[in-house]
């Protein structure tokens, strides 16, 4: 199946939260919606009385996607909706819009299921997986939160960005965050969660994530899948997407990798010497969207194209429009081949 969407709420919605995104998404014949956990404040606070021997899913007047407890010297964070609150903890409840509770984020996944919108989520686009600093445990913090809440509604997936290489160096960035990625997906594993965890490929130099690094660190971590967003990939590699062979050749590639079930992201770009400058709408960009609509149509394989375009559901109605244009082309030809077929035998 061939899913279309954009990512996050549809600028055309009049109401701003997810439940309004997924009907209009719905209402505007798309299949598809990307959660962006975009804007996110953390707050800390003790527990409210009545909240003490509650589980995280319990809670109703907050989303506690994390419990900070005290061990021994230290203070951990146990990121799981099932644990039990205790009258000394500190709980980490997160603010952005996304949904008041782990009550609604159920509701959410139910609605996205009823009316057929699949849904994912992208974490918050600076993530550093590098340098092992603060930023590093914030990021996967974030990662983690997002798997959580992916999960309550039945997502597919979590993308996420990695980082930059920093002063570092290529190699060492690598095995920093292959070390912490493998950590992050043993947390995974241990919480038995659905979706998967999807590395986005990046458009420019200085940041983790060309097509070799991303693939590289799928076959290192097993669990982790990864994400081609189009744009980047054509901007890094200096325009390299023109012919329906070129994009058959990135789903030769990634294929063993996401078990015949690809997600991909797709927008506009303008960009020199490998480097991104800016996402733009398809129109604008010199990555036209005709050659994947065409390769789509002959080999139909199971994917989700998410649109980051700057007109975000515009764009993947248009990519929709393409793609159906591309088919009834197909089906017309197939239709003609074999009228005249019929019509030599007679």
């Amino acid at each position: 199946m061939i899913r279309f969407g954009p990512a996050g709420i549809p600028l055309s919605c009049k109401g701003r939260t997810l439940k309004d995104g997924i009907e209009d998404v719905h209402n505007l014949g798309l299949n598809a919606m990307e959660i962006q956990m975009v804007r996110v404040n953390i707050v800390e606070r003790p527990p409210e009385d009545e909240e003490v021997g509650l589980t995280p899913m319990e809670v109703e007047n907050d989303l506690v996607v994390g419990i900070l407890r005290k061990k021994g010297k230290k203070e951990i964070q146990i990121i799981d909706p099932y644990e039990k609150i205790k009258a000394d903890d500190t709980l980490v409840t997160l603010t952005s819009g996304l949904a008041q509770n782990f009550q609604e984020l159920t509701i959410l996944g139910r609605m996205g299921e009823e009316l057929d919108v699949q849904l994912s989520m992208h974490t918050p686009y600076y993530m550093d997986l590098v340098s092992n600093t603060e930023m590093t445990e914030k990021s996967i913090s974030s990662i983690k939160w997002a798997a959580t809440m992916t999960n309550i509604m039945d997502g597919l997936i979590v993308v996420t960005h990695t980082g930059l290489y920093g002063e570092i160096g290529k190699k060492k960035a690598k095995e920093n965050i292959a070390v912490n990625l493998s950590q992050v997906m043993d947390w995974w594993k241990n919480h038995e969660l659905r979706p998967i965890l999807g590395l986005e490929t990046s458009g420019r130099q200085e940041v983790f994530g060309s097509l070799d690094e991303i693939l590289d660190l799928c076959d290192e971590i097993d669990g982790i899948v990864p994400v081609v967003n189009f744009a980047h990939l054509h901007a890094r590699e200096n325009g390299i997407l023109r012919e329906p062979q070129d994009f058959a050749e990135v789903f030769d590639r990634t294929n063993r990798f996401v078990d015949g079930c690809h997600y991909v992201h797709f927008a506009g770009v303008e960009h020199e010497g490998g480097n991104e400058k800016r996402i733009t709408p398809i129109k604008k960009g010199d990555l036209r969207f005709e050659p994947l609509a065409e390769f789509l149509v002959e080999n139909m394989p199971n994917v989700t194209i998410i649109s980051s375009s700057p007109l975000l559901e515009h764009d993947a109605m248009y990519m929709k429009v393409i793609f159906e244009r591309a088919l009834m082309k197909k089906v017309t030809k197939g239709s003609k081949v074999k009228k005249n077929d019929r019509e030599e035998k007679d």
